[in-house]
């Protein structure tokens, strides 16, 4: 919903303090959960979550386990329960409890899956061993691109970042089964390892298919030359997170014309594209270097890639041996995950995923009173007002991109809990007739379908959410600019209702905080208030933000996550400026809203103590070595303990509380601080 225009901070934090005064709140905070043999200033993180991580042991199927995964893991139980209770009753077909139910049946029943086995699949490997000249290759790999096959490239409809309400087609790259272009390229001896691992993977899983050990060595070694080339086109992590860069806007005309060499009617045709006027192609040069590959390429190696690809791509559609090889390389080797899941937490993950929000409609019903929804609103307000007051306070910023930095602030779209418009599942089929692997394709051909009827040459629908209601986590959005808090994320350690205002606005708080700056980061600051990607910043206060924003870049690209293993500062700027920004604006909020009515010491700690540790909690987790490497080389978020430890040394407000000085081993002198926001 858009929000309406604010009200003065005194009233909302007024009325925030009113409805906490009606009855004694907790502090929040659990001794046992701390390790008081631990200085604050050395080790913040072992500080406020030692005892958290002693206390609870990492379980067999995690490779990082934190407060967020025991939430989804809480989540998981309750939304089983939702689901077996479909399953008692009897549904017409084509319900979504049908559907829920029956799906969960199919991921459920492991002995029609591994008695099926490879048969549901077999026909479409022989469709790609039957290709027999480079004409086929094209019209096959688009077609079974819809439905799990492989693809050099994809496409996605959103909204236009230079015309945000309007969609647009946007092509952008693929086809690495590693996902970045490092795992191919990198030489050290962790990532050479992998890239070894991956090998005997490929030829495991055509050895389990019925192939002799010579052509699966042969699909082996096409299959990496063909990725290993596609790599060395593809842009990396931090070039993706340059949207000018990304955006090339052309009409379909002018994409034949440019992009010659590959057959975009037949492309856009098996996708159910008919009337495509014009579209973004992200990354020129990698989609240039695709459609060589494709027409360079010896065709037996493209059939071999394709079916790579579809085989790997259903390996927990065919049987458990299949899927246990997926897990022993993707998930214990790459991630340092040693057991797998249990079949019902990944049967309740499929129908998350398919049916999530059908799924989210019964689940708030039953687990997100409307009182916590009531009570995120006013605390999102006062988060609001305190962005602004920061924005004002910014002496680097001149007054004119202050006051569109404002106009942008109060033009937020914020959605918390549930969507007020539930996503229709018309026309999708879950027959439990037949196979897994079957409805998997039927329910790929459905979502590609779907998404084409209401986006395409459709205005964007602002009121459509990016997750489902059951998640735990939270989003911004820089084309329709608004941020989103599912129910999923709110309750403990996030949001207590229980719990006073340091507790709620160093967790929750926080988090409201860091989804605004996304807004305000190096990404999002550059799209305007109504979503456009446009240069609204005037003077120099984009150089100025930029000098601030490297400080923090070059800070984390200091800091060591494994022995020789460096996070990258500019791939995970976006997110480290959000948690920066979020504490500061989250800090304000809190003052403003405890102003008149100071909170008392509880626990043995300040309200001010508080608030920080409460702020730390939210990131408690363990985490194994492999899970680590894996974060650092793919994500763009740094590891939770570097967002407690890297984060807090450049609030000021921290070392206030904490009474941090310079024989405080976390200590960074005030000029190095970063200062943005």
């Amino acid at each position: 919903m858009k929000i309406r225009h604010l009200a003065s901070a005194a009233i909302i934090a007024l009325s925030f303090i009113s409805c906490s005064e009606k009855k004694e709140q907790i502090s929040g905070i659990s001794l046992d959960n701390m390790d008081l043999n631990i200085a604050p200033g050395t080790d913040f993180f072992e500080f406020a979550c030692g005892g958290w991580v002693k206390n609870h042991p990492m379980p067999a199927d995690y490779s990082r386990f934190g407060v967020t995964e025991i939430l989804d893991e809480e989540n998981r139980i309750q939304i089983r329960q939702i689901i077996e209770d479909l399953g008692k009753g009897t549904h017409q077909r084509g319900s979504v409890e049908q559907m829920i139910g029956d799906l969960y049946t199919l991921l459920m029943d492991s002995v029609r899956l591994n008695k099926e086995g490879i048969s549901p699949i077999q026909a479409d490997m022989q469709r790609i061993e039957a290709i027999n000249s480079r004409d086929e290759i094209v019209p096959t790999m688009s077609e079974m691109g819809v439905t799990g096959g492989g693809e050099f490239f994809g496409f996605y409809i959103d909204a236009d970042m230079k015309n945000s309400m309007a969609n647009l087609v946007q092509l952008n790259q693929g086809g690495l089964t590693l996902r970045i272009k490092d795992y191919y390229l990198g030489t050290d001896e962790a990532t050479v390892k992998i890239r070894e691992a991956f090998q005997k993977y490929i030829v495991d899983l055509f050895l389990k298919y019925g192939y002799d050990k010579a052509t699966s060595i042969r699909i082996k070694d096409n299959v990496m030359n063909i990725e290993t080339r596609l790599a060395k086109a593809s842009r990396s992590l931090i070039e993706l997170r340059d949207p000018e860069k990304n955006y090339n806007k052309m009409s379909y005309e002018d994409l034949k014309k440019n992009y010659v060499g590959f057959d975009w009617d037949t492309y856009f045709k098996a996708n159910y594209i008919t009337e495509l006027k014009e579209l973004s192609v992200g990354q020129p040069e990698t989609i240039k270097e695709a459609i060589a590959m494709l027409n360079d390429t010896p065709v037996q190696a493209l059939k071999d890639w394709m079916q790579f690809k579809l085989l790997n791509g259903s390996t927990n559609e065919i049987g458990d041996e299949f899927y246990n090889l997926s897990f022993d390389f993707f998930n214990k080797t790459m991630n340092g995950q040693p057991e797998a899941p249990a079949r019902w937490k990944r049967a309740v993950n499929g129908v998350n995923r398919i049916l999530g929000m059908a799924v989210g409609q019964i689940y708030v019903k039953k687990y997100f009173p409307e009182e916590n929804k009531k009570r995120m609103l006013e605390l999102v307000e006062n988060l609001k007002v305190a962005l602004g007051e920061r924005i004002d306070e910014q002496n680097w910023m001149n007054d004119e991109t202050k006051q569109l930095a404002k106009e942008k602030l109060a033009t937020f779209i914020v959605k918390i809990g549930y969507p007020d418009k539930w996503k229709s599942y018309q026309g999708l089929d879950i027959d439990p007739a037949k196979s897994l692997y079957e409805n998997y394709k039927q329910i790929a051909i459905w979502s590609t379908k779907d998404e084409i009827e209401r986006k395409l040459n459709k205005p964007v629908d602002r009121s459509e959410w990016g997750m489902t209601p059951q998640t735990v986590n939270a989003y911004y959005n820089p084309t329709t600019n608004e941020i989103c808090f599912p129910a999923g994320i709110l309750q403990p350690p996030f949001f207590d209702m229980d719990a006073d205002d340091a507790y709620n606005y160093g967790g929750i708080g926080a988090t409201i905080g860091h989804e605004m700056t996304h807004g305000f980061d190096d990404e999002g600051r550059q799209y305007d208030k109504d979503g456009n990607l446009r240069d609204w910043w005037t003077g120099n206060a984009a150089e100025e933000f930029q000098k601030r924003a490297n400080v923090l870049a070059d800070y984390y690209d200091k800091i060591e996550a494994l022995p020789g293993l460096f996070i990258k500062g500019k791939q995970t700027l976006g997110e480290n400026l959000a948690d920066h920004g979020g504490l500061k604006v989250a800090w304000a909020a809190y003052k403003n809203a405890t102003a008149k009515n100071p909170l008392p010491d509880k626990d043995g700690f300040t309200a001010d103590q508080r608030f920080f540790l409460s702020y730390a909690m939210t990131w408690a987790e363990s985490i194994r070595e492999e899970r680590i490497r894996s974060q650092v080389n793919t994500d763009v978020h740094a590891q939770a303990k570097w967002r407690v430890n890297g984060c807090l040394p450049h609030i000021d407000q921290w070392y206030d509380a904490f009474h941090i000085t310079e024989k405080d081993s976390m200590f960074i002198p005030k000029a190095e601080r970063a200062d943005v926001w």
